[in-house]
Parts: C-alpha cells; sequence; structure tokens
C-alpha cells in the first residue's frame, strides 16, 4: 500500500474460493445437529469425500455438489424433509462470513443489498448469484446457483432462511418478508411448519427461490450502519474482488500473504485452503513451473522489502511478519536474497 493509506494489510486475510468452491461455514451446526439424532457428522461428512475439518472451519473450500449432496443425505438420514430449513434456524446470516458484517453496516437496506450481491461470489460462493427485482410495489431477492448441481432443495431451504434472517437484520424489527417462492415442492403437511418458521406465506414448484418484501423497505436506514467498517471492509472486499484470479499461483500466493504472520504457513495447510491434496497442489504448481517453497521465499523477500522501505516496523516485528522465530534468521535469508543486511537496505531505502 502506499504511504497515503492509514491502515494497510499484507495481502488477502484468506484463499478466496475460486469456481465450483464454497466455503464450509454452511456446515456450521452440522455435527450437534447430527449428535441430536444419535449420528457423527463425521461419518456423513467423510461419505462425500470431504474431511472432518470442514465442520469446525468455516473456511475450507468444499463443491457446491458436495454440500447439497451432503444435506439431501442428511434429509433422508434424519427422516427430515425439512433439514435445511432447520440447520438453518440454528445458524446466523455470519455463514455468509465478512460479507454479512459489510451488509450490516451499509447506510440503507438497498446499500446492504447491493454488497450482498457484488461480494457474495467473492467471498463466499463464485458460484451463487443473488439477484434484486424491483416492482413497484414489492421488492424480491432472488438467489440461484450458476452450476447444475441436481436436486438440492434442501441447500434451498437453507437459503432462504439465511437471506431473510440477513434482511431481518440489516431492515431491522420494521422489516417483514411478503412471501418466499421456492424452486421446491414441499408436501401439503410440511407448508404449515415452513410459513410459520419462514414468518409469512410460501410458494411452492416457483420459477425461481426468492424473499419477497414491500419496495419501500430498500430506501430505510441499516439499525447497524457504521461508516468506518462500510468504508475499511468495503475497500478490502473490493481489492479482493479486482485482484481473484482462478491461477493456482495467485491462490497460493494470496495464501502464503495471510499466513505468514500467522504461523500457519505451510504447503499442508495450504492445499487444506485450496480445497486439494497436497500432491495435486505440487502437481499443479509444477505444471507452471513453481514449487511452494520458494513461492514462500518470494513473497517473504517481497513483504520484507515493502516493510523496511515503509520504516514503521521494527526489525523484529518483520522477522515476526514473515514467520521467522528469530530476526538473525530473517537477516541471513535477507542477506541471500539480496546481498544485504536488513539494515543496510533500509538505510538505502
Amino acid at each position: 500500500m502506499g504511504e497515503s493509506s492509514f491502515f494497510s494489510l499484507d495481502g488477502p486475510l484468506d484463499v478466496a474460493p475460486g469456481s465450483g468452491q464454497v466455503r464450509s461455514a454452511n456446515f456450521s451446526g452440522l455435527a450437534q445437529m447430527a449428535r441430536n439424532y444419535g449420528r457423527d457428522a463425521r461419518g456423513i461428512v467423510e461419505r462425500h469425500g470431504m474431511e472432518a475439518r470442514v465442520l469446525t472451519d468455516p473456511e475450507s473450500l468444499i463443491t457446491p455438489q458436495q454440500m447439497a449432496d451432503t444435506f439431501e443425505y442428511c434429509g433422508t438420514l434424519f427422516d427430515d424433509p425439512l433439514f435445511g430449513l432447520h440447520i438453518a434456524t440454528v445458524q446466523d446470516p455470519e455463514v455468509f462470513g465478512c460479507v454479512t458484517a459489510l451488509c450490516r453496516s451499509a447506510p440503507t437496506v438497498r446499500a446492504g443489498i447491493r454488497c450482498l450481491i457484488e461480494f457474495l461470489p467473492v467471498a463466499h460462493a463464485p458460484d451463487c448469484e443473488v439477484v434484486l427485482i424491483e416492482g413497484r410495489e414489492t421488492a424480491e431477492l432472488t438467489w440461484l446457483v450458476n452450476t447444475d448441481i441436481g436436486v438440492n432443495d434442501q441447500a434451498n431451504y437453507q437459503a432462504a432462511m439465511l437471506n431473510l434472517k440477513l434482511l431481518q437484520a440489516i431492515g431491522g424489527p420494521a422489516f417483514h418478508p411478503s412471501w418466499v417462492s421456492l424452486s421446491a415442492d414441499p408436501l401439503a403437511r410440511d407448508l404449515p411448519e415452513i410459513e410459520k418458521t419462514l414468518g409469512c406465506r410460501v410458494l411452492g414448484r416457483s420459477p425461481r427461490n426468492s424473499v419477497a418484501f414491500p419496495v419501500r423497505a430498500l430506501e430505510q436506514p441499516v439499525p447497524s450502519a457504521n461508516r468506518l467498517l462500510y468504508k475499511l471492509l468495503g475497500s478490502y472486499l473490493q481489492r479482493v474482488k479486482s485482484e481473484h484470479s482462478q491461477s493456482i499461483i495467485d491462490k497460493v500466493n494470496s495464501f502464503i500473504r495471510g499466513s505468514l504472520a500467522r504461523g500457519t504457513c505451510s504447503i499442508e495447510r495450504c492445499a487444506e485452503k485450496t480445497g486439494m491434496s497436497v500432491r495435486t497442489l505440487q502437481s499443479r504448481l509444477s505444471a507452471e513451473g513453481a514449487k511452494f517453497s520458494e513461492l514462500v521465499e518470494k513473497q517473504r523477500e517481497t513483504l520484507a522489502k515493502a516493510h523496511l522501505s515503509g520504516r514503521r516496523l521494527s526489525l523484529d516485528e518483520i522477522a515476526d511478519r514473515l514467520g521467522y522465530g528469530e530476526q538473525t534468521s530473517f537477516g541471513r535469508a535477507f542477506k541471500r536474497w539480496t546481498g544485504m543486511t536488513p539494515q543496510q537496505y533500509r538505510a538505502e531505502n
């Protein structure tokens, strides 16, 4: 970042999901629900090709197909035709990650919805599209998945509840849905429970999934509006959006920049975050003529030069941010990169 910046980050705080991926935050609460039914959620996710960590790490990446199939399987396993709705009742809109915080900090409901539309594909699910349809008296928040994943009724039940919760959070106590439309075809005996849970009339077998509400609500102020958070978080997500690329090297570099200071920079952790095995990650990097260790060294060198030129951090602080246990290790590495000591480089820049 330039000298004019007030606050800055070394890079993205986490790897943004790519096409065909979604954050596993959608599984929050699944472990407890499975226990309530006398089941082990680990076996459920492993049955669908995922590791148990997806139950506890919301930043793990899975495929939309895995999510949809897992929810449909749970509906059958637990004999619960409304499983997606029920799991969403114990979740909150934070399932969508930092996008929810941005929506909550927006000045108006319209601005909050625009944030959801623009940044949900960036930070949570690239294949998910959210659209605002405005009529003369009614507006609809509509969602769809731009990939064929077959039956996903339970995922749409979950989305309906979470989207409604988010709208209620940014709309305040005065927000009330007019109706909800679902592509699913709920049984007649289940419809009263769905309508009671969502608090409005529900239309099944609809051409689109949406939450409808009075269009005048769009101009209502958001009770939790926060101008500072809106500016900072919005700028961060816009930067992530503008720099997001499907290149595996870009993804790995983003992971490295975000994990060095946390001491979690390893190829095993990177493989987890990018949703692949270590061997697959190594193969994909090799195809691009790169190695994980070399990318780590390059990022350390780039960040070290930036920190030294910035003159805001001590050498100990820089060493710590780059994942070195002590300043002497950092000094030896820097001299190997540049032929200069960190002190010499800082003096000349």
